[in-house]
Order: structure tokens, then sequence, then C-alpha cells
């Protein structure tokens, strides 16, 4: 092991070792003045999931022993030289190289470490959060938060939609809403576009349709913090029952700074059957599990077509979805099959949920079991979101 020179140390190598029950993949400790600890961690080199996991874990149990401020865990791999693909071409001279298991260097980890921002806190108006994700694009996680944000409105429910996809937003389209202009109240906040019964958010309200978002990151978390932030969502005395976030895809800048300086209540995961969609669902969860943000459970789309003689045809793959929710251990909201009046209400302006039908059923259901959980969560004194048959 190696060890720091100064002997104030604020905790042992010892209390150390039983925080983390003595495991055999601890390969080192560091203990530095002020709080700091550092762990090497032997990871791997095969499953970055199953990394991930270790890392949050070994991270949450260092802070909670007493004294410890800062944890650093610092993930090391390598790998079986006999599992060298045999048709690899030859290194030359001086050549290394570069595998899945390499890691970045202590002061890199620590520098990207996710931390939850500590001023984190109630938006006045605002009840509860609802992030709805993907990590992926095209699955139809817009047409899901649509939905689901006019079910609850059907519902007589106070609920706003934030569409937080700065590069690719699409929720005034699906609103019928891309004429609309938000305005500004007297004290210079925008005022929500109401569409559907729904208080609507998006920069497709404030740009041009045609006009490339060609932002950096900080000014995309500078737009998304302050529609959030800035607008007139509801007052403390009339506050939403409900902000449900149309999240952009990915894990970065933009993601990040909604799952960090935000104060999410919980969120759902967006998926395809087809294994592309479902590693960066995987990837997806462990960024809210190392935000501590809950998941609610997994929304499977284009799960099938149906034909007319009532045969399933599985064209995206079958059972993705509820593979990658047992992997996670998160439950399989729902399945929502390839129907057409979907795409037709997205295409039209008029959420399919608003009419009768089979994708009304499916999305009521949706939203029903979303606030089962919520409910479930403790977020008291939160009002309880009710559904009436």
């Amino acid at each position: 092991m190696f060890r720091d020179k100064k002997p104030n140390k604020i905790v042992s190598d010892d209390v150390i070792k039983d925080a983390l029950g003595h495991p055999s993949w601890l390969l080192g400790i560091r203990i530095r003045a002020g709080g700091t600890v550092t762990v090497v961690v032997a990871a791997d080199p095969e499953n970055e999931e199953v990394n991930d996991a270790l890392q949050a874990e070994t991270r949450e149990r260092l802070l909670n022993v007493e004294g410890i401020k800062k944890a650093n865990i610092v993930m090391t791999a390598e790998r079986d030289p006999a599992a060298t693909i045999a048709d690899e071409p030859p290194l030359e001279a001086g050549q290394t190289r570069v595998r899945k298991g390499a890691r970045l260097s202590d002061d890199a980890l620590s520098q990207a470490m996710v931390r939850k921002d500590p001023s984190t806190r109630q938006i006045p108006g605002i009840s509860r959060i609802l992030a709805v994700a993907s990590a992926k694009g095209g699955v139809g996680k817009s047409t899901v938060a649509v939905n689901m944000a006019a079910a609850f409105a059907k519902q007589g429910l106070r609920v706003g939609l934030l569409d937080a996809d700065i590069y690719g937003p699409s929720i005034p389209t699906m609103l019928g809403a891309t004429d609309a202009s938000p305005q500004a109240d007297a004290s210079g906040r925008l005022s929500p576009v109401l569409a559907h019964g729904i208080h609507t958010l998006s920069i497709g309200y404030l740009t041009d349709a045609d006009a490339p978002m060609i932002w950096r990151g900080p000014m995309v978390q500078s737009a998304i913090t302050q529609m959030l932030n800035d607008a007139a969502w509801g007052s403390p005395e009339d506050p939403l029952d409900l902000l449900i976030i149309d999240t952009p895809p990915g894990t970065g800048d933009a993601q990040l700074t909604l799952a960090q300086s935000i104060p999410v209540t919980a969120a759902i995961l967006v998926t395809t059957p087809q294994e592309v969609a479902l590693a960066d669902v995987r990837r997806g969860a462990a960024m809210f599990a190392k935000t501590h943000v809950p998941v609610l459970g997994v929304v499977e789309t284009m799960s099938w077509f149906e034909d007319p003689a009532g045969n399933r045809h599985y064209v995206m793959g079958e059972g993705g979805g509820r593979s990658v929710a047992n992997w996670l251990g998160l439950p399989v909201i729902s399945q929502i099959p390839i129907i057409q009046t979907i795409r037709e209400g997205g295409d039209a302006g008029r959420p399919a949920c608003l009419d009768d039908g089979a994708a009304s059923d499916i999305f009521y259901k949706i939203a029903r079991d979303v606030a089962l959980g919520l409910d479930a969560l403790e977020t008291k004194p939160d009002p309880k979101i009710t559904f009436v048959s």
C-alpha cells in the first residue's frame, strides 16, 4: 500500500478496510490531510457496467465514514495477455496497445467526479420534477413525455413540460404550438405556453425552426437552467403538481446539469428493444445512480407491430427492455407497440392520449404507474397524485 507521509491521518487503513468489507479488489489506500481518501480498485476489464456500480458503491461507503470528506476511486484493470485477438497486427518498436481497461489518472478522475450541487433546492411553484430520459436518440422519448403529460392534464392536474433537448426540440411540433411564443410577465419571467392543458417551454419557441443550434456546453446548460428557474411555472399558492422534463439524448453536460443542479424527484428510462439502445440505457441508469436520482422504471417503445390478423412482429427485437430492466433491478412500466395513431398524433400536434383508443389506454396506465411510483417516494409534504377511473 502507498501512504501519505503526514502522521495526522483522519482515519486508518483498517477503518477503511472495515467500511469496504475487506474486499480482495482493494489494491491500495492513500489518506491525505483534510479529509481526502483515494483507493485503488481492481476493475473488470470486460464489464464497464459492473465497474460503474462498484465505483459508486465504494465512494458511498467511504463517504459514510466519519472524517472522510472526499473519496477518489481509481479503477485499474489488466487483461490476460492470452486473450489478445489473434488477428491483431503486431506492434512496432516503441508502440503499446491502449485497452478498454485503461483508466485516467487520480487527479483527472477527481476533476471529473459527479457531484450533487449542494445548493440544489426545491423550485418555488413546482411540487415534483420527473425526468424522461433515454441516453439514446430516436427511441420515442419525446412521444412518451408528451403523451404522459397529456394524460396527467386530462386528469385535471397542473402539469408542465420542459423541452430540454436544445439541439433537437420537438415538443412544439408534437403539441401543435410551433407558432407560439412565450410572453414575459411584469417581473421578466417567461410565461409557459399552454397547449392541450400542458404548461410548456422549449427552445423551439424562442428560435427559428431552421436555425442550427451551434451552442457549446455552457450555453446549453445556461439555457436549460434559465427555462427552468426564470419561468413562471406556478406559484407557492398554486404550484404545478408535476413538471416533466424531456431530456436530451446522451450523458453529457446537459444531462449532468439536469441531474446535479436541479431537484429532480425521479426519472424514467425509455428504450427500444434493440441492443444499441439498451447499452445507452445502462449508461443513463448509471448516471442517475451516481447523482442519486431514483429511477422508477423502464418504458419500452416500438415493442412489436401487430398485423390485421393479430400476429405480432418484433421488428426492433424482442424482450430487450425487460432484460435491461431486470439487469438494473427496475420494473417495466410499459411495452408500447408500434401504433399508427401515436405517430399521427405527434405529427399533427395532438397527442394520441387525448383521444379514445389503445394508445390512450397505454399512456393513461403509464401516467398512473408513474404517479404511484412518485407517491411511494419519501417526498412529503408534496401532494399525493391520484387518478380516478
